[in-house]
């Protein structure tokens, strides 16, 4: 199966918030959706590993998660 090099972007706001904004694309579905994970979040660090680290400000690309192997996203 191919998967996409990105599902999307993330950005990590001023106040410590990780933000993804993602698109799910395949089988003649389509679907966008933002998840936010602010300090404290329980998930908020295994989305930073699943990055490779994010800097405020930056954007980034996010790489498709490998269910059952790394993180699972919500």
């Amino acid at each position: 199966m191919c998967h996409p090099a990105t599902i999307g972007q993330a950005t990590l706001a001023p106040d410590g918030t990780v933000i993804l904004d993602l698109r799910a694309q395949g089988s003649g579905a389509l679907g966008d959706a933002q998840f936010r994970y602010p300090p404290g979040h329980p998930e908020r660090e295994g989305v930073l590993r699943h990055l490779g680290g994010l800097a405020p400000g930056e954007v980034k690309p996010v790489p498709p998660w490998e269910f059952g192997r790394t993180f699972n996203p919500p």
